[in-house]
């Protein structure tokens, strides 16, 4: 495995954590190195800016960022790399979450973010293991081996559920 380019979280405040442990777990299961900030896109401008544009000469093959609200995170961060960028928009008492999601999917042509569901912070996850297994023929590998264990538990899961009605 390529352990020299490592994933990023960047949290819009504290207050999303509990998002970005669920990337935390899916990323420490396939072994990745990850390194985790709160940088805020309003708030400390000049650091997500600095952050972004040294995010590859510190080794990240790509950028998670989680926010809420107005959720400029992600797209302030594509704006200053080319390195991937997943948003994971985060639900709000206000509207659900639809607003983070909207500012995360609506940027202009040539930033592009990608997007997982609201609180999707484990998908962010998968997807960034995903982007680093191209160039990782041993990440690739890992990331079979889980669908494989993932489909067995759907596969067990079915076998119990005929097992208890269909008799």
């Amino acid at each position: 495995m390529n352990k020299n380019k490592r994933v990023a979280i960047i949290l819009g405040s504290d207050s999303d954590l509990h998002i970005a442990d669920k990337s935390v777990e899916v990323l420490r299961k396939l072994g990745l190195e990850f390194e985790l900030s709160i940088i805020s896109a309003h708030r400390t401008p000049e650091a997500a800016r600095d952050f972004a544009i040294n995010a590859r000469a510190k080794n990240f093959g790509v950028i998670i960022a989680i926010a809420g609200k107005a959720a400029a995170l992600s797209g302030v961060l594509a704006s200053h790399t080319r390195l991937p960028v997943i948003g994971v928009p985060v639900k709000s008492d206000d509207l659900g979450g639809l607003d983070a999601l909207l500012s995360t999917v609506q940027m202009p042509s040539g930033i592009p973010v990608a997007c997982v569901a609201i609180d999707g912070g484990a998908n962010a996850a998968w997807l960034a293991a995903r982007i680093l297994a191209v160039n990782d023929e041993e990440l690739a590998n890992k990331l079979e081996s889980e669908a494989l264990k993932m489909a067995e538990k759907v596969e067990q899961k079915n076998h119990d559920i005929k097992q208890k009605y269909n008799k």
